[in-house]
């Protein structure tokens, strides 16, 4: 059994004296563990490093087992954009660790694998990289079966004026519709019905509250020990300071 793509690297843990065990994501393989034989060498320290996109090459004696990367060879490399900005850092963490939690091993994800990597993409430029993750979260609680319905109120089907998303709906509601009930909704921020705004901390601190709420939910119902990685819970904190 063997396979070759290009990947996102998620994780890495050393083996051994000289090897190193890599998680990795691929449109078709999904998330994807390995061995690489002399990966905790300085001839992989470039390449394996979180975030890196890497030109891949699996091979196992069958599909089930843990297997070895023949080739896991640079093809873009993220990591020194993201150590030079705190906020940036803070972004690949937590998607990193999402990623390792909640997704199921060996599933195929393409669109998923195709907005991590536009996400990793927008991580230099602090508006794109807000609402890339913002919308990267939507995604992800889409992937993993819970849908949130975020461009028409529910009680009125309205398109205008958006402001909160209901906690067991998930569908958006209108401001004037929720008003009675906002102690009991999630913020929508304008930014994610509304073209050509750029979330500022504060805003896209809001848009986490509201997906992270759906997050915990999620993992809950599957009997996950953590709900969310401590990762995602630093970034939100980070978020929240003026």
């Amino acid at each position: 059994m063997e396979w070759r793509a290009e990947g996102i690297l998620l994780s890495v843990r050393k083996h051994g004296e000289n090897a190193a065990i890599i998680e990795t994501l691929t449109a078709e393989q999904g998330r994807h563990a390995g061995l690489v034989h002399g990966g905790a060498s300085r001839r992989f320290t470039a390449a394996l490093q979180p975030g890196n996109q890497l030109l891949l090459a699996w091979r196992g004696r069958m599909a089930e087992n843990l297997g070895t990367y023949t080739t896991a060879e640079l093809v873009r490399s993220r990591a020194a954009m993201a150590l030079a900005d705190r906020e940036a850092l803070a972004i690949l963490d937590s998607t990193r660790a999402l990623l390792t939690t909640l997704l199921p091993e060996r599933a195929a994800m393409p669109d998923l694998y195709a907005g991590t990597l536009a996400l990793l993409d927008a991580l230099g430029e602090p508006d794109a990289r807000r609402l890339a993750y913002a919308r990267w979260e939507v995604m992800l609680l889409s992937e993993l079966g819970l849908a949130l319905d975020l461009n028409r109120c529910a009680v009125t089907g309205s398109r205008e004026g958006l402001a909160w998303v209901s906690p067991k709906s998930g569908r958006a509601v209108t401001a004037e519709t929720g008003a009675d009930y906002a102690d009991r909704l999630l913020p929508l921020p304008a930014f994610l019905t509304a073209s050509k705004v750029a979330p500022d901390r504060a805003a896209l601190a809001d848009a986490l509250t509201m997906t992270g709420y759906f997050l915990e939910t999620w993992a809950i119902q599957n009997d996950l020990d953590r709900p969310l990685p401590p990762a995602r819970e630093r970034l939100h904190a980070l978020l929240r300071r003026r």
